[in-house]
């Protein structure tokens, strides 16, 4: 454990900050699993809805700082291709 004051602090601020990025990390990784659901369930509806959620959760982590820009590309990417695969 740190004995200045100012380490303290830093350690206190990072442990926060590291839950609130798992809690979000955890949350964009439901949306994605929930887009995977119904891609898997052939509903066209429920994957669009799903779709635009899970995209604007990719951009806010994007922004957030969570998810590195090409890792945020390739799964928008990857999501597109499963959602045009479902309609075609």
């Amino acid at each position: 454990m740190a004995n200045i004051k100012s380490s303290k602090k830093r350690i206190l601020v990072s442990k926060a900050r590291n839950a609130r990025n798992k809690a979000k990390k955890s949350e964009l990784r439901t949306y994605l699993k929930k887009f995977d659901q119904a891609v898997l369930n052939s509903d066209k509806a429920a994957a669009e809805e799903a779709y635009k959620v899970a995209v604007k959760s990719v951009d806010r982590a994007v922004s957030k700082g969570i998810l590195h820009r090409n890792t945020a590309a390739r799964k928008k990417s990857r999501l597109t291709l499963k959602l045009n695969a479902l309609q075609g």
